[in-house]
This record gives C-alpha cells, structure tokens and sequence, in this order.
C-alpha cells in the first residue's frame, strides 16, 4: 500500500527550501496527524541537535510513521560533501550521514543521500567525484542494511548537482557497487526537468525505487502545477511500488494550505473513493 508523508524541517539555514513544515517538530507532527498523514519525513540539523526521545513519544501519540530522514544539513548547514576534495570533509560527511542512518533506522526509517554527494569540477574531475562516491556508499550502504534500512540516494536537477540527473545514469553507477543496499529517491520535480518520460523511468527504476518525494513542475503541492499525474501513478502501480510519497513541496500559499493540498492529491490520485 502506497502511504503519505509529509515533510517536517528543523534546519534554520534551509529556510526558504521545499519543506512543509518548519522548526517545531511538536507542533508538525500534530499538523501531519490531523489532516491524515501516514507518516513524517525529518531533516535534522544533526543528530545531536535531535532530540529521539521527543520524535519517538510524538510518533506514538499520533499514531504517526518516520519515512525517512534527511541528511541535507549536512550540507546546508555544515558544508560537508561525501565528493569533497579534502579527506579530512569526506570523512566527517562520512560520519554524519552514517550518524543519521542509525538514528533513521531505530524508528524502521531510511536515511537520504541527496545534496550531500555533492558535485565535480573545481580541479575535480567526475571520474574522481564518482570514485569518492562509491568509496563512501560501499561503506555507507552497509551501514543502512545493518538497522534493516535501504539507503536512499537522490538524483537532483542540474542545477544542484552535476554528478546525477536523471534515473538511467543512477542506476548504471549503481549497478557494480558490491553493496546492493542503496535505492532511489525518485523526486517528480527533480524529474520534470530532467527526464523525458517521468513514467517511464519510474518504471526503469522498479525494485530498485525506494521512496517519492510526491511535488508538482513548481516543487508546489501537487495539483498546483502542470505534472500530470495519472501515467505517474499507473507506473508505480506497474511496478507494485508500496512505500511512501512524501511532500517535499514549498509551503505555499502557507503551511497548512500546502499539506492540505497534498492530502487532498494523495487521495484523489491512490484513493479514490
């Protein structure tokens, strides 16, 4: 069964990014109960800025899931970057994201590599970025599998990354990793952009398709863009997809408007009556 997860942050330099909810995790958690989400999705500053025991008594009096939990703070906030040209930062990018997936993984969550892989140029070569990548997946995949978890990796836009755009040349990095742990994140506005066929490569995804960030053309709620959704959900139907979309949206007009939104697509779209 395809579930929905809203997304809560507690990153102050995010602000202004594609999250729902904002800061107060008490307070998103209520939100995401109330109007009938399955689940919350957490980007934390880090894990010791977190604080478990808060999510774990919220997640049970809401009778909420985790769906999973960012690591972008790692870079946004503290500039680590899993391809970074210094060991010394590709090792604390390391621990961090290694930090996240065991603090993921005792709620039955997956942890996310999204802006974290980072980027080549600047006297890296791709051939180099992408060796450093591996390196750190091979160990980081592991560790996931360890708490029972797949990690998530994340193609982004061009504009955010030059080392993975698109689905195909994801799973062509993929494929020879001994670690076979690592799945997809699938973001629709990442793929507006970049994929010809969004369902398509949902479909050349398949089992290796881990989580959806579920976001219109304008990383708005779904309906407040121009995506056309119905090829989207018969492509993750075809492919017995049974885990979360999650609104990585921006909260416009306002928070609550948004989650509404998305509720109301959820519905219509896996739900209908």
């Amino acid at each position: 069964m395809i579930r929905c997860a809203v997304t809560v942050s507690l990153v102050p330099e995010a602000k202004g990014g594609p999250f729902v909810f904002w800061e107060d995790l008490a307070a998103g958690c209520a939100k995401a109960a109330a109007l009938g989400f399955d689940a919350v999705e957490v980007f934390p500053r880090s894990v010791e800025e977190f604080d478990a025991k808060q999510l774990k008594a919220l997640l049970a009096a809401h009778r909420l899931q985790l769906a999973g939990m960012g690591t972008g703070a790692g870079w946004v906030a503290h500039q680590l970057r899993l391809t970074d040209p210094d060991a010394t930062i590709r090792r604390r990018a390391r621990d961090f994201a290694a930090a996240i997936i065991d603090l993921a993984g005792g709620f039955g969550a997956p942890a996310i590599i999204g802006s974290m892989q980072g980027r080549w140029g600047d006297g890296v070569s791709r051939e180099q970025a992408l060796a450093w990548l591996q390196e750190e997946l091979e160990q980081l995949g592991p560790r996931a599998d360890a708490q029972g978890m797949p990690l998530l990796f994340e193609p982004l836009n061009r504009y955010e990354t030059n080392l993975f755009n698109r689905v195909g040349d994801t799973l062509e990095f993929l494929k020879p990793l001994r670690t076979q742990n690592v799945k997809l994140l699938c973001d629709l506005f990442h793929m507006n952009i970049e994929e010809r066929d969004i369902a398509a490569s949902l479909r050349l995804a398949g089992a290796k398709l881990g989580h959806i960030h579920f976001v219109d053309s304008n990383r708005q709620a779904v309906g407040l863009g121009h995506t056309e959704l119905q090829p989207i959900v018969q492509a993750l139907r075809e492919i017995g997809y049974s885990s979360y979309v999650s609104a990585e949206v921006l909260p416009l007009p306002n928070p609550e408007s948004a989650a509404k939104q998305t509720i109301e697509a959820y519905r219509k779209f896996f739900r209908p009556s």
